[in-house]
């Protein structure tokens, strides 16, 4: 005997749509904490409504170099600007290029303009300076002697780990298996400013002029000046702090104003060492280029190659030559950008040629990419001029926002209305799935701030007074298709299963549409329309969640209440109000029975 058919079983939330409202209230709760666990609780605003000061910097060609302005080079250009003004305390600074030649720099409140434009405005520098001697980042109290020590393992300044120190070596050269350790103690400072004194760049003589050991003055010959001027290095060494981002703004910015000329002192780019620095023997412009290669034929793995101009490969042929002859750490020189240094080799031997590899046991694409970004911006001929500057005061954005608030609130409320007057008891199934939107959007852009930078701007709010419509709009195919349903005689739990695959693909077309017009918005725009197409994706995407784990299930179950199963006239689903025909079963019965011909009744 067969078995008896069964009827076919809907699926998902149609079946147990007590499980999509669980899951979506789970999200809901886990969401909320999360905001509450992080101490965020109002979403971070956008300048335009907390107020601050937005830049425009115009890249400039120098004489000579026609095409320096491209896309790799602004986009290094943005990650310097970048890393000065979060530098200054302020992460919520936003920057990045708007076109083919400017760069956009916003700054919340509560920073200083003036300073904000100085770091801004000012061109990269690049410098290679001998290291003299370096000791941890903290704060020390200086000894006696003027002869501070390297302390601690060397470590690869590109990564921020313990490890040895990269090596530069020739560029088909491998490094002297006899180097010493960097661990090892510093010279004396006053020792290490005469071992690395410097010739200016017309008295660079190349290679095969290298001075001789015996040239370099004794440590004992050291005169009185320059013996004052090592104990002034050692006390700046002791008294600089390196641990917090705004010391490391300002060593930064006095080491950046010092001379080519000049013995500096400085910080690595995440606080944990300080440095004694010699005066400059090569400059970024000596630089012909850098690049990140993988090495597979020498088994070195990642490495950063520079290539120098004729005048600046003399130069490194003789730096190098000396600084192969000093002990550890004055056998290393310096990457120093902007007054921050980025990494340390050493240096085994004399390297000619005008080429160079630099090379780390834990050196990988990212660092070797970042390093050589920051050689090649040094010789870079970009400068940048400060084309537009404006100030908004936090006042005129509290305004701006009241009033995006207000128009958000009246077009709520016109949603409302329409709602509850066209279709009654469905209008609190819609306004519920608002709410339930709303929460979900406010929570995840709360998140979004410190998770990834999002910032609430003008624009953006308009995004989310766009998407209430969006989200009304999926409710209202949903509503519609269950009242086609009802109009054709059937009862209220077969048209909501019957009505929803229809409004189903409805709403996924037209939310794809949506989302795909915003997300083409937000690749071809700049600035703060961008804010604008990201809040309309991330609400289009939210509306396709709240439809099917929150408006649907909820359907379902208060299909099976009397108020709306009944065709309550305040229900929204009175089949006499929806002009529905008779039932289809006894439309087909009466059909059956009824005579063909009158006469034969």
């Amino acid at each position: 005997m067969a078995a008896p058919k069964k009827g076919r079983r809907s699926s998902g939330s149609q079946g147990r749509p007590g499980r999509a409202l669980v899951a979506i209230l789970v999200a809901i709760v886990a969401l909320t904490a999360g905001m509450f666990i992080s101490g965020h609780t109002k979403p971070r605003l956008g300048i335009d409504l907390a107020g601050g000061t937005s830049f425009t910097l115009e890249a400039k060609n120098q004489p000579g170099k026609p095409n320096a302005i491209n896309s790799d080079n602004m986009n290094t250009a943005v990650n310097i600007i970048e890393r000065r003004v979060n530098g200054l305390g302020v992460s919520e600074a936003e920057v990045q290029t708007q076109g083919d030649k400017h760069i956009i720099v916003n700054i919340p409140k509560g920073m200083d303009a003036k300073q904000a434009r100085t770091q801004v405005g000012t061109t990269a520098q690049l410098y290679f300076r001998p290291v003299v001697t370096y000791t941890d980042g903290k704060k020390t109290k200086p000894t006696a002697s003027p002869t501070p020590t390297a302390t601690g393992t060397g470590k690869s300044n590109d990564k921020g780990k313990a490890s040895s120190t990269p090596t530069a070596t020739g560029a088909t050269g491998t490094p002297s298996a006899s180097s010493a350790s960097s661990s090892s103690q510093g010279r004396a400072v006053s020792e290490g400013l005469k071992a690395d004194k410097t010739p200016s760049a017309s008295e660079s003589p190349s290679a095969s002029e290298s001075p001789k050991a015996s040239e370099t003055p004794k440590a004992t010959e050291t005169p009185k000046g320059e013996s004052s001027k090592a104990d002034d290095l050692t006390k700046q060494l002791a008294d600089l702090e390196c641990t917090t981002p705004a010391d490391r703004a300002k060593a930064r910015e006095k080491a950046a104003g010092a001379k080519p000329s000049d013995s500096v002192v400085a910080c690595d780019r995440d606080g944990s060492r300080k440095f004694i620095l010699g005066p400059s023997q090569v400059e970024g412009t000596d630089v012909k280029n850098a690049a990140s290669v993988y090495d597979s034929q020498g088994g070195g793995g990642w490495i950063v190659e520079l290539n120098f101009t004729g005048s600046g490969g003399k130069k490194w042929a003789k730096v190098t030559g000396e600084l192969a002859k000093q002990q550890p750490p004055q056998n290393q020189f310096a990457i120093v950008l902007d007054g921050e240094v980025y990494s340390d080799p050493r240096v085994d031997e004399s390297i000619v040629g005008g080429r160079a590899q630099i090379s780390g046991p834990d050196f990988d694409q990212k660092n070797t990419s970042d390093l050589a970004n920051v050689l090649s911006y040094g010789a870079l001929p970009l400068s940048f001029d400060i084309a537009d500057e404006t100030t908004v005061s936090a006042a005129l954005g509290g305004e701006q926002l009241e009033a995006g608030l207000i128009a958000g609130a009246i077009g709520l409320a016109l949603v409302v209305v329409y709602l509850v007057v066209y279709y009654r008891g469905l209008a609190l199934i819609a306004l519920a799935s608002l709410a339930v939107s709303a929460v979900l959007s406010y929570t995840i852009m709360v998140l979004l701030g410190p998770g990834i930078g999002f910032a609430l701007n003008l624009p953006a709010v308009c995004g989310a007074i766009v998407a209430i419509g969006i989200t009304a709009d999926s409710f209202i195919v949903y509503f519609e298709r269950i009242r086609d349903e009802i109009r054709e005689g059937r009862t209220l739990r077969p048209a909501v299963e019957r009505g929803w695959p229809r409004a189903r693909r409805t709403i996924l077309v037209s939310d794809f549409v949506s989302f795909l017009a915003a997300a083409v918005l937000y690749i071809v725009t700049v600035g703060k329309v961008q804010g604008f197409a990201f809040t309309l994706g991330l609400t289009t995407l939210l509306d396709v969640v709240v439809v099917f784990l929150f408006t649907k299930p909820l359907m379902t179950i208060l299909a099976r209440r009397k108020f709306f199963a009944s065709g309550h006239p305040w229900s929204g689903l009175d089949p006499r109000r929806l002009g529905a025909k008779p039932p289809l079963r006894r439309s087909r019965r009466t059909t059956a029975t009824a005579p063909a011909d009158p006469k034969e009744a």
